[in-house]
């Protein structure tokens, strides 16, 4: 059985997680933008960490079985807070244990509900649509999103 871990930023070399989220098969589910080179890579770990260090966020990367597989975490978004879950594709089987573990941040850090936003360029999901209780589309940075509402301390997860 492989184990999940979640990091600080601070502990992972950035040239690792570079390779992740430079990924194609993941870029292609997030919203456009540039792709990381050394310096930016280091900028954006160091936003991540301030992003963490935020009253009601938690930000962390994901190593499965000792391998970096990439990035989650509880942080702001237009309306309040949304979690977020971007891993490489070799890992995306373990989206669901990701996403029971984010849950459980939500309850520590108070939350009732949190929101999950899919780009356009996902389907959608059964599992998620039959755990949430509204889904709507929504537009965040110019792009089209399926928003996924779930209540946080129930056992529907």
């Amino acid at each position: 059985m492989s184990s999940i871990e979640y990091l600080k930023f601070e502990q992972v070399n950035p040239e690792v997680l570079m390779r992740i989220v430079n990924e194609e098969s993941l870029r292609a589910h997030l919203v456009e933008h540039p792709y990381f080179d050394s310096k930016s890579i280091r900028e954006w770990i160091m936003d991540k960490a301030e992003t963490d260090a935020k009253d009601g966020c938690r930000v962390r990367v994901i190593s499965i079985s000792g391998e970096i597989a990439g990035w989650c975490g509880i942080q702001p978004d237009d309306n309040g807070f949304e979690i977020a879950i971007v891993i490489s594709k070799k890992f995306w089987g373990f989206g669901i244990p990701i996403f029971k573990t984010l849950k459980c941040w939500a309850s520590e850090l108070g939350y009732n509900e949190v929101r999950f936003h899919l780009l356009d360029t996902r389907r959608g999901y059964k599992a998620l649509a039959k755990m949430a209780t509204k889904i709507c589309h929504t537009q965040l940075l110019g792009r089209n999103f399926t928003t996924y509402y779930f209540p946080i301390g129930q056992q529907n997860a």
